[in-house]
């Protein structure tokens, strides 16, 4: 198998010429392929990710530090009770504070029990809504009063929005059973969001270790480009382009500062790579 550059863009598709070396480039949506990365990263070569969708986790704390600071507030809270004599009422003190510990925790896990049985209960009567008439009704309902003004947002300049740009995102809404596949879609994302044994994609970005470029718009109303910014730094070695102006989709947008964007990536990844190739590649 020959590894591939995946360049992962939010809604539509585009067709991008194979390399004739060992790298292919590929459009989808972020969070899939991030996702399909951790089932054979050695068959990627780079990931360049466009205003991706993905949750970017906030800075931990360290645990060494939090750990000296729990210990050091502790050390003042508990005395140095060796060389005390004893104390009854501290004995009785201590026994019933053990108690209600016992107590509470028991409390907690009927909490933490019942709240797992209401979001199954949630998350069924959602799934079950989704799949009903009423689901699909709904989702039409949706596209057809916000859909159009949703692509208008995604732009940084509404009014650079053409009656062709509108025709390729509405194509596929005239194919038949497009609802059910949406919905479908949309069940197993929330399934999958949920599953105990399934660790999120934003929870392992630490864990990619091929190149990545992350690449949006500097006024991105969809996705903020500072999620996008924290996106890479939450990826080791990761770059990160803002293009000035642009909105969501800076590869329809700004398609020639987003080629050169992603063609300095490029050259710097794969060094001087031949240059017929390359042209064949981004062109």
């Amino acid at each position: 198998m020959t590894p591939s550059l995946s360049i992962l863009t939010p809604w539509r598709s585009r067709s991008w010429p194979r390399w004739r070396s060992s790298t292919t480039l590929a459009l989808r949506r972020p969070y899939l392929l991030v996702d399909a990365y951790f089932e054979a990263p050695e068959r990627v070569a780079a990931l360049v990710l466009v205003a991706p969708a993905i949750f970017a986790p906030r800075k931990a704390v360290k645990e060494g530090q939090s750990g000296e600071e729990e210990g050091g507030q502790q050390a003042q809270r508990v005395p140095n009770d060796e060389n005390s004599p004893p104390n009854l009422f501290a004995r009785i003190s201590g026994g019933f504070l053990e108690l209600w510990k016992h107590v509470a925790g028991l409390v907690l896990k009927m909490i933490t029990a019942i709240r797992d049985v209401v979001r199954s209960l949630c998350l069924k009567a959602v799934v079950a809504f989704l799949r009903s008439s009423l689901g699909v009704v709904l989702v039409r309902w949706v596209m057809d009063k916000f859909g159009i003004l949703g692509v208008r947002n995604a732009w940084y300049d509404p009014s650079k929005v053409t009656d062709h740009v509108i025709q390729g995102y509405t194509k596929p809404l005239k194919s038949k059973g497009w609802e059910t596949a949406l919905l479908e879609h949309t069940v197993s994302m929330i399934i999958d969001s949920v599953s105990a044994s399934r660790v999120p994609v934003s929870k392992r970005l630490s864990e990619i270790s091929c190149p990545v470029l992350v690449v949006t718009g500097d006024t991105d109303r969809i996705v903020p480009a500072w999620n996008a910014e924290r996106v890479a730094r939450a990826i080791p070695g990761a770059t990160f382009e803002a293009i000035k102006s642009c909105g969501h989709l800076p590869h329809e947008e700004r398609p020639e500062e987003f080629l050169s964007v992603v063609e300095n990536f490029l050259r710097t990844t794969f060094a001087n790579p031949n240059e017929q190739v390359f042209q064949a590649a981004v062109s």
